[in-house]
């Protein structure tokens, strides 16, 4: 029979071992998560990306935003974008009244602030990051890719979500995206070669002269540049990858030409981007692009810009159309896979030193003394959150502005959206794609140049 004594230790030695595990469950905590509910199911994100809770409601609209953003919000003197996560997600939500407050998360993403409005917030989860076991497509009713894994705490089962990938953000693509887009090598032969150089020649501005380099292998920078950067080589860009290349041997040396890194790859494709882009257009690329645009007596002029980015090409393709056709009623369909982008662009500011230039009658004033673009130029552009190589129900157009995105495609996927172009481009549209990409040669396209401005035609 056990004693008083023996009852006391015994007792003392379970609360040591219970206050044990309690510490040793502290010592493994190293992952915190924000939890909150959508349609009365547990989600959750990194509290690392929760700057705080909040409650608001009579958000500012923001005419041609996508439909799950709201609108902007003032908070404390910074302006932010709302977005509804329910919406996002295509969750249905009740009729939202004027006077309504909204449970929202205030995220910062890449230095951007949002407002994102769930059913409620719940508290914040300790776990350790071993726990999260990876998505599965049976957990919640949201795409996998923007899983991040899922948790099991307390009895209940949390999906937590990649909050940088519903963003847009290129560093949080995971390998499943690498193994969609794995590269597919490039087998040109010396007929289909010399035909491409023939045609190259006949547009000496846009494509540099190719040198050969006969003693070093180029086949890895086509592996490389697609591991690496998801930059796939095949005709619409092989010509100026080749001609990169004699420039990248001759700058390294043959002996340290290898892309060894993402660094590598970045330096090596620094060149390819179009003139004016993640800028708003100088006046002369806005003349070399008035110049390649065709006469058009149409009532409405319908424009697609796949790749618009943070929309300073969009506004500058709307100011230049406004001119263009000053008759026509134009609507811009600018469309990217970034939220952060396609959520801000929008609020676009345009620096005081372009308000006295090309640009001034198509600007106004706020009374911050920013200038903006003026309604009616707004009023064109509906910025949209849409993979292009997705269905979309948006009408045939009269003009194509997708500089530099074929290139960011998998060769099968470029034929795709190819594909895609010619059955949305109306029989008399243009087609304009980068300044280093080219679609010569390519059957279904005729191309034209006009002030060394390469466009295209359907045959």
């Amino acid at each position: 029979m056990e004693t008083q004594v023996e009852k006391t230790e015994i007792a003392a030695q379970s609360a040591e071992a219970e206050n044990g595990s309690r510490k040793e469950q502290i010592v493994n905590i190293d992952y915190k998560m924000v939890t909150f509910s959508l349609a009365g199911k547990d989600y959750a994100i990194d509290i690392m990306k929760v700057k705080e809770i909040a409650k608001a409601g009579r958000f500012t609209y923001v005419p041609n935003t996508a439909p799950f953003v709201l609108g902007v919000y003032n908070l404390r003197g910074d302006i932010i974008p709302i977005v509804d996560l329910r919406l996002f997600f295509n969750i249905e939500i009740p009729e939202r009244k004027e006077d309504d407050l909204e449970n929202m998360l205030i995220v910062v993403i890449e230095d951007q602030t949002f407002g994102v409005v769930v059913d409620a917030i719940d508290k914040v989860v300790g776990i350790h990051s071993s726990s999260i076991q990876p998505p599965h497509p049976l957990f919640g009713d949201i795409n996998i890719k923007y899983i991040y894994g899922i948790v099991e705490s307390n009895d209940r089962l949390y999906v937590l979500l990649d909050i940088d990938r519903i963003f847009g953000s290129r560093s949080s693509r995971t390998d499943a995206d690498a193994e969609e887009k794995k590269i597919a090598l490039v087998n040109t032969s010396p007929a289909e070669f010399e035909q491409a150089e023939q045609q190259s020649a006949q547009t000496p501005v846009r494509q540099a002269a190719v040198s050969e380099e006969p003693n070093v292998d180029f086949s890895f920078v086509i592996d490389s540049l697609g591991k690496l950067k998801k930059f796939f080589v095949t005709s619409v860009n092989e010509m100026w990858v080749k001609a990169r290349f004699s420039e990248w041997v001759k700058e390294r040396g043959a002996e340290n030409v290898q892309l060894q890194s993402e660094q590598d790859a970045e330096a090596f494709l620094k060149p390819f981007l179009s003139g004016n882009t993640g800028a708003l257009w100088s006046e002369q690329y806005i003349n070399a692009v008035y110049k390649s645009l065709p006469e058009n007596s149409a009532r409405q002029i319908m424009v697609w810009n796949p790749g618009c980015g943070k929309g300073f090409e969009a506004y500058s393709l709307a100011c230049l159309l406004k001119k263009r056709y000053p008759s026509a009623k134009i609507k811009i369909y600018a469309q990217d896979i970034d939220l952060l982008c396609v959520s801000n662009a929008p609020l676009l500011t345009v620096p005081e030193r372009l308000a006295v230039g090309w640009y001034a009658p198509y600007l106004t004033q706020k009374v911050s003394g920013e200038y903006t673009f003026s309604q009616e130029i707004k009023d064109m552009v509906l910025f949209e959150y849409h993979d292009c190589m997705n269905a979309t129900s948006m009408p045939v157009v009269d003009v194509i502005f997708a500089r530099d995105i074929l290139s960011s495609f998998a060769p099968d996927a470029q034929k795709n959206l190819l594909a895609e172009f010619a059955e949305k481009l109306k029989g008399n549209g243009i087609l304009i794609v980068g300044e280093h990409e080219s679609l010569a040669g390519i059957s279904g396209w005729s191309e034209h140049t006009e002030n060394n401005m390469a466009f295209y035609t359907k045959q």
